[in-house]
């Protein structure tokens, strides 16, 4: 069975492969068929030769299927089959027979479909007046097929620039999402920066401070010194976040204060001036994080809440950070009716959270639901039982 549907598969795609030949084989034998039953239509005519009368039946059939097997190189060489329908209708004439043209206009068609317009402009008139002055078509016909062929070939050039603008169009948005993605990175790579460099500041002055006091007051310079190995913790998992982010040098590091989670109430009062019923929730036990993921985590609610209110406008809004042993859960959840950006769209918003959570090793997931949209951002954090 399974042999039999892959020769089944195999003759299918041969068959698409090859469809302009066939549909090309198909046009001549049906164009050959048209064309004998054209000459036949009032009879077989007579050549008188001296001393006998021969039937010529088989001539015009013979020319006629000569002609329509030229169409099968219609593709490859139109000009030469509109001259070789030309030269078998010319024959058939002068026996006596009435060919109904039928191959010389799905030759011009042709050549007006594939080939430069000029081209086909400068057959046009001679094949029109041949056909007229053998009475064997009015001028209608000819140039009826012409402008048919015409519009093919407009038609197939208009398709193909439409594909095309469609392919920039798609590289270009692919490059424009590179672009803010990099942008993004290097927005965080400086907050980053600022925090590892403040935490280097504290830590030289720890360690002149506990220098200063070490003969005097070991016990003070030995908590000192503590407080300088958490702050060199800190720093070197902030230094391993930022391993492959890319920094522009055009501008230096601000050197200002980072928002940190606990901010967060006076960001969401500030939502809430704004007229968006939110609500700032936490569950789990609470405790201080690591500068960089205490940023990420602030940014994130900082930018779905925008997202929210640039893109929907509910009636319950709800931010939820839940500390875990090993996680820090950061969800926020509107009843807008779904109308914010979807997760795989184009907006740059999603893709600079994600990037915010990938940072401190982390995932994000933005979904519709049935009444609205959810943000869930899962940042790993340091288990504090490890950490002590």
């Amino acid at each position: 069975m399974n042999d039999l549907f892959g020769r089944a598969r195999a003759a299918y795609d041969l068959l698409v492969a090859r469809r302009s030949a066939l549909f090309d084989l198909v046009l001549a034998v049906i164009t050959t068929g048209v064309e004998i039953g054209q000459l036949f239509d009032g009879g077989t005519p007579v050549v008188v030769i001296p001393a006998a009368v021969i039937p010529v039946g088989v001539i015009p059939v013979v020319v006629t299927v000569l002609t329509g097997s030229a169409l099968l190189l219609r593709r490859r060489a139109p000009l030469t089959v509109l001259v070789t329908a030309c030269a078998g209708a010319a024959v058939l004439v002068p026996l006596g027979y009435s060919p109904g043209g039928a191959p010389v206009v799905v030759a011009l068609a042709s050549l007006a479909d594939l080939r430069d317009r000029r081209v086909s402009v400068a057959a046009l008139v001679p094949t029109a007046l041949f056909l007229l002055l053998a009475s064997i078509s009015s001028l209608p016909v000819p140039i009826g097929a012409w402008a048919l062929g015409s519009y093919l070939q407009t038609r197939r050039r208009y398709t193909r620039a439409l594909e095309d603008r469609a392919a920039t169009l798609e590289r270009e948005r692919a490059q424009l999402d590179q672009l803010a993605a990099q942008r993004e990175r290097t927005a965080i790579a400086r907050e980053l920066h600022d925090i590892v460099a403040h935490s280097v500041t504290v830590m030289l002055i720890g360690v002149r401070g506990a220098r200063d006091v070490l003969p005097t007051d070991p016990g003070v310079a030995a908590e000192t010194l503590e407080r300088v190995e958490v702050n060199a913790e800190q720093s070197l998992a902030e230094l391993r976040r930022i391993l492959g982010l890319l920094r522009t040098p055009d501008n230096g590091a601000q050197w200002r204060p980072q928002p940190s989670l606990g901010q967060l109430p006076e960001l969401v009062s500030g939502y809430r001036t704004a007229g968006m019923p939110v609500q700032l929730e936490f569950t789990g036990e609470a405790r201080p994080l690591a500068g960089g993921l205490e940023l990420s985590a602030y940014r994130i609610v900082e930018e779905a809440l925008t997202n929210v209110l640039k893109h929907t406008d509910p009636t319950r809004v709800t931010v939820t950070l839940h500390y875990g042993r090993t996680r820090l859960d950061v969800t926020v959840e509107d009843d807008g009716g779904g109308g914010g950006p979807a997760p795989s769209g184009a907006g740059h918003g999603i893709l600079g959270m994600r990037e915010r959570a990938a940072v401190t090793g982390g995932s994000l997931d933005a979904r519709r639901t049935a009444d609205g949209f959810v943000v869930t951002a899962r940042l790993p954090v340091e288990d504090a039982g490890d950490a002590a």
